[in-house]
């Protein structure tokens, strides 16, 4: 199934016409040469070799016969907001919601459990849509819930289509064959980054290099024990974008975590290496304690303070200056 994704609303101005103009292409092929053809040839060029991606970036606009889980009734697995926003970043939330296919009913999970944690990421999709409005930036989510396949785990490892998630046992991801597999990576996983991919793309068309900001959040304890972090920052190498805004965060007065309560170096993560270190873009991998924001009022208020810090960054030329690397 090739990547159609169907203009949304809210494209208007210079800025949306851009993006709306490269992201609702169609990609039809695997060919290197034509897949970068919209853009130029510089997207993989230029990629940090002692990254691997599984599956490679150019995989993801691959043709696939395969790609045939989700039903007409069923969402896009990928979602836009605000694209006609001109901020220098891109606003990315893998765990936005707990869709699951129809084809694939309730996994054999029972509702209270899908509205928990191992199903997505509590107050990530309204924090992100809301904070891409306040910063005027184009957002792009996840629509298909982390336990049918992690859009932020390569597919080689254990948690990709997890057999248990904190404790819980997922019985429709017990007995997958190689094909049942290979279908939930070509109908959410692989479209799902593509459209990363197009929407980062779109922002360098119109000229400018973005930050990427992740937007995920985390439970107040694990294991019994109660994680003291409002706000968590992940990174591996660069830290353009991190490290100014952890000490704007942390200078509000918010507990926060430096690669805490996870680690941006973890191996199988699969989003913040193929997007942003990969690229050489600056980025910012935001982790909430979800009972600050499992409310309207929580969402509202962490996403201003967000915005607060972040704004004056993106107008901050070390921010984008190049790392050296």
């Amino acid at each position: 199934m090739a990547l159609c994704l169907i203009r949304p609303p809210g494209c208007c101005g210079v800025a949306g016409g851009v993006v709306c103009g490269v992201i609702c292409g169609v990609v039809q092929t695997a060919d290197r040469e034509e897949l970068v053809r919209p853009w130029g040839k510089g997207y993989f060029q230029g990629m940090s070799s002692s990254y691997a991606f599984d599956p490679p970036l150019a995989e993801l606009f691959a043709s696939d016969a395969s790609a045939d889980l989700l039903t007409p009734q069923d969402p896009s697995p990928v979602a836009f907001a605000c694209l006609d926003g001109a901020a220098p970043a891109v606003l990315i939330c893998d765990h936005a919601t707990r869709y699951l296919p129809r084809r694939l009913g309730d996994l054999g999970v029972d509702s209270s459990a899908l509205a928990r944690h191992i199903a997505w990421d509590i107050g990530a999709e309204p924090v992100t849509r809301s904070l891409a409005r306040r910063l005027g930036a184009p957002a792009v989510m996840s629509h298909f819930s982390r336990l049918v396949i992690d859009p932020n785990r390569i597919l080689s490892a254990s948690g990709s289509m997890p057999l248990i998630s904190d404790g819980l046992e997922v019985p429709g991801n017990r007995t997958l064959s190689a094909a049942q597999r290979q279908r939930r990576v070509s109908s959410l996983f692989k479209p799902y980054h593509a459209g990363v991919v197009r929407l980062i793309e779109a922002q360098l068309a119109r000229g400018v290099t973005p930050a990427l900001i992740f937007v995920h959040s985390f439970t107040p304890m694990m294991a019994g024990v109660a994680r003291p972090w409002e706000i968590g920052l992940l990174w591996d190498r660069d830290d353009r974008l991190t490290r100014p805004l952890l000490q704007a965060l942390a200078a509000k007065g918010i507990v926060v975590g430096d690669n805490e309560p996870y680690s941006g170096r973890a191996t199988q993560d699969y989003s913040l290496h193929a997007h942003a270190e990969s690229r050489g873009l600056p980025y910012a991998l935001i982790e909430i304690r979800q009972d600050l924001i499992d409310r309207p009022q929580g969402v509202e208020h962490w996403a201003g303070l967000l915005e607060e810090a972040l704004a004056p960054l993106l107008r901050d030329d070390r921010v984008f200056a190049p790392t050296g690397r």
